[in-house]
């Protein structure tokens, strides 16, 4: 069974920077689309990068591209989230999800694994 975990949350202040592990165990990261999702209290969770099995092809939301990067280490079967210039609306409960396949689903309801996310908070 897979397992997704996710690293690296903590308290950042604005303007600095963090960067985010997910883990995937009980399988190889290869055959894997992985995504980076944020959620903050009362709001739906946001949907934020992907990256696909297929030529490591990688997909931002609106806006995030630049300073956000997502990038993958095969041997280490983690996939990276490198967050720059962080905001404190950047502040919410950062989640990684992994879904067989080759290419990133459209929605979060197409990814199957799930981690339990992490805290990240941008506060002076």
């Amino acid at each position: 069974q897979v397992r997704v975990v996710e690293f690296g949350g903590g308290l950042v202040q604005p303007g600095g920077s963090l960067r985010l592990s997910c883990v995937v165990s009980g399988d190889t990261l290869e055959p894997y689309a992985v995504g980076w999702f944020r959620q903050v209290p009362g709001k739906e969770r946001d949907w934020m990068a992907c990256i696909s099995r297929s030529d490591d092809n990688t997909y931002y939301a609106d806006g995030l591209e630049g300073r956000f990067t997502i990038s993958r280490d095969l041997a280490k079967n983690t996939v990276y989230l490198q967050m720059h210039n962080l905001e404190s609306g950047d502040t919410a409960v950062y989640y990684c999800a992994a879904d067989r396949g080759y290419y990133c689903p459209s929605t979060s309801a197409g990814f199957r694994n799930w981690g339990q996310g992490t805290q990240v908070t941008v506060s002076s």
